[in-house]
């Protein structure tokens, strides 16, 4: 809503829709974090890791240049990040005015993102333990 308020974001599509797919993705992304806190042992590690994957994810997720504009490896590496199809959920919401029947792929792409980094965290985090 700040957005739309301050910066005069059209919104063409249906925000509840909006707010239910972002849910995955935040979900994905804290996941990813967990996953990171599992992988390092101090905090300066966590922040040098989180930062050689920051770097990748801006650049080749779509947020920065379009991807149909990148090599094909490239694509297929953005392909790894959640954030890119968050950017195509919020395109397709804010801008585009789609609903569900033109996301469901991203959506379920977000989704599987969020179980799969959690189940990889909680397999770390039990390994950590014992």
């Amino acid at each position: 809503m700040l957005g739309r308020l301050v910066f005069d974001v059209p919104v063409r599509g249906n925000l509840g829709l909006l707010y239910l797919i972002t849910a995955p993705f935040i979900i994905a992304s804290l996941a990813l974090g967990l996953f990171v806190s599992t992988v390092v042992r101090t905090q300066v590690q966590a922040m040098q890791l989180s930062f050689v994957f920051i770097l990748p994810t801006v650049l080749l997720s779509g947020f920065m240049f379009p991807r149909e504009a990148m090599p094909a490896f490239a694509q297929w590496l953005g392909a790894v990040f959640p954030i890119t199809y968050y950017l195509r959920v919020l395109r397709g919401i804010l801008l585009k005015g789609v609903g569900i029947d033109a996301l469901w792929r991203d959506t379920l792409a977000l989704t599987a993102f969020a179980i799969v980094l959690i189940a990889f965290s909680v397999r770390r985090f039990q390994k950590n333990i014992e």
